[in-house]
């Protein structure tokens, strides 16, 4: 994935909406790149959602993303290269009490967290 060497203002800004958005998502919860994107009317922005997922993590503290909630359409953790450890997005997911087998989510459908539908 190609990700730009300096975002530009409106990266900066679609990247803290995301955040925004992401630190919304209750523990124990999951939403895709896809339902951010489209609750911030970027349609086919799924990849710059990951984007701003990436630039996420050197957040600590008040300033913190939950990125670990944020995961692909089908329940695959395929954000979790960029933990800390190939285990980290996994791990802090099952601390929330999220069942992961085989870097997919158990049950994603009753986990899903939908921005559009609970922040209407």
């Amino acid at each position: 994935m190609k990700t730009p060497k300096e975002p530009t203002e409106a990266h900066r800004n679609f990247f803290k909406d995301v955040h925004d958005v992401v630190r919304l998502v209750p523990a124990g919860r999951v939403t895709t790149y896809g339902a951010i994107a489209h609750y911030l009317g970027a349609r086919n922005g799924a990849r710059m959602v990951g984007w701003a997922m990436m630039a996420a993590h050197p957040l600590v503290g008040p300033t913190a993303v939950p990125a670990h909630r944020v995961i692909n359409r089908l329940g695959l953790l395929t954000g979790r290269q960029h933990f800390a450890t190939s285990t980290a997005m996994q791990e802090a997911l099952e601390a929330e009490g999220v069942h992961v087998e085989d870097d997919q989510v158990q049950d994603f459908q009753r986990l899903f967290w939908d921005p559009s539908k609970e922040l209407a």
